[in-house]
């Protein structure tokens, strides 16, 4: 109502409004920044409680070869093990689309691999891994390659992006999250 005083909320025992420096307003962030920071703090937390007995070297080198063994599967069409470096309760937000998960990438991979009418290629470029217990967060880079038969020249985008990964109970490790995005 205008003119009426603003009602602040009473958090940890303060009553009292925020200075009028903390009262400017910060630029509206997208829901898949909004998760990444998320995942980043819960991470940045939990790297303080070691939580697994194998070391960090082990799962990060688990984890390369997972990625590795994907790429080696998408570029050689293979859809029967297109679908095994995720977990079933996968979220993914790529930007400029909705939200999707586990079905919607596997129907997605399965038909871009099906599909005669065009080739694709992906080559990674791992920039960081940071293991946390049985989490990982894996910073990369892939570039896709698509050509089409008969066409002068190939298009290729790079796709940064930011893979959270979970150590599964056999002891693999698969993506359970992950947000990226087309580089300009």
């Amino acid at each position: 109502m205008p003119g009426s005083p603003p009602i602040f909320p009473v958090l940890y025992g303060v009553t009292r409004p925020p200075s009028p420096i903390s009262c400017r307003r910060r630029p509206a962030r997208s829901n898949s920044v909004k998760l990444l920071l998320a995942w980043c703090g819960f991470l940045l937390i939990a790297t303080g409680t070691p939580v697994s007995a194998k070391p960090a070297g082990e799962a990060e080198t688990a984890i390369r070869n997972a990625l590795s063994r994907w790429t080696s599967d998408f570029n050689a069409r293979d859809a029967a093990h297109i679908c095994d470096l995720f977990a079933k309760d996968l979220l993914y937000d790529y930007r400029g689309f909705p939200e999707r998960d586990y079905e919607t990438l596997c129907s997605l991979l399965r038909r871009s691999l099906a599909d005669q009418t065009k080739n694709f290629a992906y080559s990674l470029d791992i920039k960081e891994i940071i293991v946390a217990g049985d989490l990982a967060v894996v910073r990369l880079v892939w570039t896709l390659k698509v050509t089409v038969p008969g066409a002068a020249n190939a298009v290729e985008s790079k796709e940064p992006g930011l893979d959270v990964f979970r150590r599964q109970p056999d002891g693999s490790w698969k993506i359970v999250r992950y947000v990226a995005y087309e580089a300009p």
